[in-house]
């Protein structure tokens, strides 16, 4: 297989925290390589260095590699560059939208000062947020001060 063909591959592989996200969508797979020897690596970067979802990701890689005849398979975890959620694909983020999760904006966060973030249900802007944490690390909970529905929303890394 060639590296385009690995990387098609291993790049559908579904986030375990966000299994509506593939982990190319989400933006931790970096780089795949494959030598003359047919040995392959795959380079994830995690969202934060203490993500529990690491391990659930490799063991899926490896999987993944493995059904489709590569037995020769290294994972490697990079911590630098640090992933940000401007790694995230377009698709990733309408995705998100569609899910009901509010997605990052692509802005570097200032201060932790967030202006709007619209509802993912009904669009509207008046909305607040209840807890810094939500149901991951990655999200913090919101409500939309129209519809009343709570919301996740993908925090901005």
């Amino acid at each position: 297989m060639s590296v385009a063909e690995v990387r098609a591959l291993v790049a559908t592989v579904p986030d375990p925290e966000l299994p509506v996200l593939s982990i190319d969508d989400l933006g931790v797979l970096r780089d795949v390589t494959v030598d003359a020897a047919g040995h392959v690596t795959v380079t994830l970067t995690p969202t934060y260095s203490g993500c529990p979802a690491v391990d659930a990701i490799t063991d899926d890689v490896r999987a993944r590699l493995a059904a489709a005849g590569h037995n020769d398979t290294e994972v490697r975890l990079v911590l630098s560059p640090p992933w940000s959620t401007n790694e995230m694909s377009d698709a990733g983020r309408r995705t998100l939208l569609e899910y009901g999760i509010a997605p990052p904006s692509g802005q570097a966060p200032v201060v932790g000062l967030t202006l709007s973030v619209r509802c993912p249900q009904c669009g509207s802007p008046d909305t607040r947020e209840l807890s810094r944490f939500g149901s991951t690390a990655c999200k913090a909970l919101w409500r939309c001060e129209t519809c009343r529905e709570p919301f996740d929303r993908f925090k901005d890394h």
